[in-house]
């Protein structure tokens, strides 16, 4: 995958009842190969207690759901239903408490990774929590 394929362009987030809908638009498609993975890093302002939150496409197929508190070294596997995608949107429905414990005042921002390797850090989030 060349670095011109699936940037993230913009990424929100929005809670509804009971989940979180994170949206990832991307520039060009999930690519048709090897490992692809958008996500986000949700943390306090010191970092002392991050969760991340991620879909993971294999071949362009969503095959997991996922999110991990760094915390407790836990992660949990969510129903792949939750994951919709289509052209360059990719919508993760996650539970609430995906990031449960987490102050108002805490960090977010978005991730991707192509074939095990960071491809994108940092990237803004629009929030509406």
């Amino acid at each position: 995958m060349s670095t011109h394929d699936a940037l993230l362009k913009q990424v929100s987030i929005t809670a509804t009842a009971g989940n979180l809908v994170a949206r990832f638009e991307i520039d060009g498609t999930i690519p048709g190969s090897g490992a692809y993975v958008v996500g986000l890093v949700a943390a306090s302002p010191d970092y002392s207690s991050q969760r991340r939150l991620g879909i993971e496409f294999m071949n362009g197929e969503a095959v997991s759901f996922f999110s991990f508190n760094h915390s407790l070294s836990a992660e949990e596997n969510y129903d792949i239903k939750g994951v919709e995608h289509s052209g360059n949107v990719i919508t993760g429905n996650f539970p609430a408490s995906a990031i449960h414990g987490l102050s108002k005042g805490h960090i977010m921002t978005a991730f991707s990774e192509a074939d095990g390797r960071d491809f994108q850090s940092g990237v803004p989030v629009a929030e509406a929590l």
